[in-house]
């Protein structure tokens, strides 16, 4: 009798765990796909397509790659930004990331570089609280009074940022940065299915709220 027991314990071991994992898998999947449709209609690649928004919201990343060479993601965010600015789609950008030390900050960054493109002062806007996508969406609307933006990163980045905002009542559009093409978007794309399944437990079971919210700040309208 026990050696039934022992050998039926083993066989739910041995069918379990793979079933398990697939099971895992396919909701990996299914989030990811999920998301994706929620930019439908919504994300856009060619400038000319884009309709005008008044504010657009650059989702920011380090400059810098862990080898120390320009991060292409941040250059291309950058070029995407600018092309937007120049093309009339948007009069202000805000420049959203991480500040947590004073040796890292990229929205001084990347206004700096906006600067340099050509993009005026008085019209980058610096949010020093985005530190994950899902504050400087709400953010964006919480603190800076949006409720429609243009968000600016790569495709699968403003995919999530999009599926975050039309759940906080944000009407957003996405303009798609030129990707990256290297080894290491592998990594990064296996990063973006984690990611999508933490952006679901955000929103549908712990209710994640930006870390920090803080008084409203007006964007003024802008003189042409």
């Amino acid at each position: 009798m026990k050696r039934v027991v022992f050998r039926n314990r083993r066989k739910i071991i041995i069918w379990g765990l793979p079933v398990s994992l697939l099971l895992m898998a396919m909701v990996v999947v299914v989030f990811y796909f999920v998301v994706s449709s929620s930019a439908n209609h919504r994300l856009y690649s060619d400038i000319e397509k884009v309709p005008y928004n008044r504010v657009g919201l650059l989702l920011g990343t380090s400059k810098y790659s862990v080898r120390g060479t320009i991060n292409q993601y941040y250059q291309f965010r950058i070029d995407a930004a600018v092309a937007l600015f120049r093309a009339g789609k948007i009069d202000y950008i805000i420049v959203s990331g991480d500040n947590r030390h004073e040796s890292y900050n990229e929205p001084r960054e990347m206004r700096r570089n906006l600067m340099e493109a050509g993009v005026p002062e008085d019209r980058i806007i610096l949010d020093f609280a985005g530190f994950r996508t899902l504050d400087s969406v709400i953010r964006s609307k919480e603190v800076f009074g949006q409720q429609s933006i243009t968000i600016i990163s790569q495709a699968f980045h403003v995919e999530r940022a999009i599926y975050i905002a039309v759940r906080s009542d944000i009407d957003a559009i996405g303009f798609a940065a030129k990707d990256v093409s290297n080894v290491w978007v592998y990594s990064n794309f296996i990063r973006e299915y984690l990611a999508r399944v933490k952006l679901m437990l955000d929103i549908y079971v712990f209710d994640t709220q930006p870390k920090f919210l803080g008084e409203k700040i007006e964007i003024p309208v802008a003189t042409k």
